[in-house]
């Protein structure tokens, strides 16, 4: 995955950003990258002496020094804003540059100075939701579908995963479609770059599910199966994906109103480029203006090379669900769904007598009442 398709300086400056993680495994981390422990002490090593410029092949350009911006440059910034109030720092950055303008500020700089002058407007009239935030990276991660895009060759589904502490964009895919068939391999993917998390916050559409009584598909059980939490969101309510819409925002008015997308080549090869400088270079308001990178380091928890196995604590009964999606317990027939044939299902007391928790590895589908066949 990583020194393949991607700029080579971008796998290679992830790699050193999330090497410097305190709980970082640094040999999982080089199998994930899939390079030696000697190539990553090396990238690290020429990252410290040279910063960026040290992770490209045989460069000799030295380093850039900074330097403190021009009261002439600053009102330049200040005045195109006023002008176009609705623009980002991408947007003025570009329009400052001419031949004339030899050195243009970076796009974290121009922000600093719209921060300053009291010109990023947070909204007039929006509600304030109430915020919540998971205490470390990878404790849950958020994953949708962005609206539709239209290219020449036909739509493409967008896929975006979130993590919820760092707001780090882990994937960000052009699919042809929202089937499972290619989700799961974009998911697989992710997992073995970064590791599992702990919980994954959906919606109810496909292929997550969208049925009332029992939300699971095939791949919702794959990802129960690997040890992860599945959690929906509430029907009608997408401020509780509220991190991933506002990321969607973001992606729409900083990248996909900007061009003409000839196909899905076209469109992924813009979002490898835009991800990286959202998750590397791009000022985060919510961040305190620090990049998400800053924030994230990859989870503890390993892709497995093979699901495993199914099995449940002693003091459970365990029942095999059949074709039709249920099980016998005690002598009745209770429903579950049928993504579950074949599989084991656990059945667990509850402080109730005569009502039980129906569990899939850890993941409770159901309670059932014995006294009334519910």
């Amino acid at each position: 995955m990583p020194w393949k398709d991607k700029s080579i300086i971008m796998v290679r400056h992830e790699f050193v950003n999330l090497s410097q993680g305190s709980m970082v495994n640094f040999s999982e981390l080089c199998r994930r990258f899939e390079i030696s422990r000697k190539t990553g002490y090396k990238w690290i090593k020429r990252f410290q002496q040279h910063g960026v410029n040290g992770l490209l092949d045989c460069s000799r350009k030295p380093h850039r020094i900074p330097f403190k911006v021009a009261k002439s440059q600053e009102d330049m910034v200040v005045a195109l804003r006023q002008k176009h109030p609705t623009w980002g720092a991408r947007k003025l950055r570009k329009k400052l540059q001419n031949p004339a303008q030899q050195v243009v500020p970076a796009c974290s700089t121009i922000t600093s100075i719209l921060h300053r002058h009291g010109l990023i407007n947070p909204g007039k009239g929006r509600q304030d939701w109430q915020r919540f935030e998971q205490p470390v990276a990878n404790r849950l991660w958020q994953m949708d579908f962005k609206s539709p895009v239209t290219t020449l060759k036909g739509p493409c589904q967008p896929l975006t995963i979130l993590d919820d502490h760092s707001r780090f964009n882990l994937c960000l895919k052009a699919l042809p479609n929202q089937k499972a068939e290619s989700v799961q391999p974009t998911m697989e993917e992710t997992f073995r770059c970064y590791g599992l998390p702990d919980r994954l916050l959906v919606d109810n559409g496909s292929p997550w599910g969208n049925d009332v009584f029992f939300r699971y598909t095939k791949l919702t059980v794959w990802i129960i199966r690997l040890g992860i939490s599945v959690s929906h969101s509430r029907p009608y309510h997408p401020q509780t994906l509220g991190k991933d819409e506002r990321f969607h925002r973001t992606l729409k008015e900083e990248l996909l109103m900007r061009y003409q997308w000839q196909d899905l080549v076209h469109l992924q090869e813009k979002f490898d480029d835009w991800r990286y400088e959202y998750n590397f270079e791009r000022p985060h308001d919510s961040l305190n203006l620090a990049v998400p990178a800053s924030r994230y380091q990859p989870s503890l928890r390993s892709f497995p090379d093979r699901l495993p196995p199914i099995e449940y604590p002693s003091g459970l009964w365990v029942r095999k669900v059949q074709d039709k999606g249920d099980f016998y317990f005690r002598g009745r027939t209770f429903q579950v769904s049928r993504v579950f044939r074949g599989y084991p299902v656990g059945i667990r007391p509850t402080i109730i007598d005569e009502v039980f928790d129906v569990l899939f590895c850890h993941e409770i589908l159901r309670q059932i009442d014995i006294r009334n066949n519910s």
